[in-house]
């Protein structure tokens, strides 16, 4: 057995005993089972997806001040992101909380690929267990007549081919951008077109991954869309980004000045120009016109 499977075998047991219990006990089909096996998996994850939501928030009260520390130590990384750790202590705030739940997924991910293609393979597939299977460097296609049969798939511990292929792909993509496009109004533009186009990138990966795994992917991909809406109408929108921040594409080609400013203009004139107006006093002259000169050169 792969060193990888050596290390997930407790959380590929822990999952295939729920993946059991809704087959044996429950009654359901396997694709059925898997379907349901994600909504034990993201309900289990909903505190940490509400303490990941509260963070966004607090992230997004706090972003003049960080804007302020970027300006001030803009020049020097390595106090700059000092100062970006202490500040995120003294504030609570941790930054990488939004990772936290798409990192907790990733074992369950592994679990039911590795399921899919070993362990579950041969109770879903009675008949691959005959001798000298085992030596067989692709699966064996169970067929359409066994329990790997769900919803039109003929096997999902199989790859996917012809249109259940395509249907599975497209509601594949349309989940991953409606989850997207609900994100909330924090994440920059850049972020967010990276995180649209992930679908795009993906396919070419996930057309070689067995049927019953992308059924997992729609699955939790609906979850999370249905889930931003019903976290934001309960815990409460996020505050959107400070006007004029077009993302990080937008901060690579207009970086600011080293004196902090992001217009080019000079602090100095700057600072005069606020002092004569907080004073009261009066305008600065228009510019006079030069006057063209009429006749010819003698």
């Amino acid at each position: 057995m792969p060193i990888s499977a050596n290390v997930l075998q407790p959380l590929i047991d822990f999952f295939e005993g729920i993946l059991k219990f809704f087959h044996d006990t429950v009654g359901f089909s396997w694709g059925l089972s898997i379907i349901f096996l994600t909504f034990v998996v993201r309900a289990a994850l909903v505190p940490l997806t509400v303490k990941q939501f509260r963070s966004m928030q607090a992230l997004a009260r706090l972003q003049p001040e960080i804007k302020k520390l970027q300006q001030k130590y803009g020049d020097d990384k390595q106090r700059l992101n000092q100062e970006m750790m202490r500040f995120y202590q003294e504030n609570k705030v941790n930054p990488f909380s939004s990772c936290l739940p798409i990192a907790a997924q990733l074992p369950v991910f592994f679990s039911l690929f590795y399921m899919l293609r070993k362990d579950l393979r041969r109770d879903i597939c009675p008949s691959i267990n005959g001798p000298g299977t085992e030596h067989y460097a692709n699966p064996i296609p169970c067929g359409a007549s066994h329990a790997a049969h769900f919803l039109g798939i003929p096997d999902i511990t199989d790859k996917a081919t012809g249109m259940v292929l395509v249907v599975l792909v497209v509601l594949y993509v349309s989940s991953q951008l409606l989850s997207s496009l609900l994100m909330p109004s924090t994440v920059d533009r850049s972020q967010r077109m990276i995180f649209l186009a992930l679908p795009f990138i993906f396919i070419p990966f996930i057309i070689n991954f067995p049927a019953g795994l992308l059924v997992y992917w729609i699955t939790t991909n609906t979850w999370t869309s249905v889930q931003q809406y019903l976290v934001r109408r309960t815990v409460g929108p996020i505050a959107p980004p400070p006007p004029g921040d077009g993302g990080l594409f937008d901060r690579l080609r207009h970086p600011p000045d080293r004196d902090g400013g992001g217009n080019g203009a000079a602090p100095e004139v700057e600072q005069k120009e606020r002092a004569r107006v907080h004073a009261g006093g009066p305008p600065p002259p228009p510019p006079r016109k030069k006057k063209k000169r009429s006749g010819r050169r003698r």
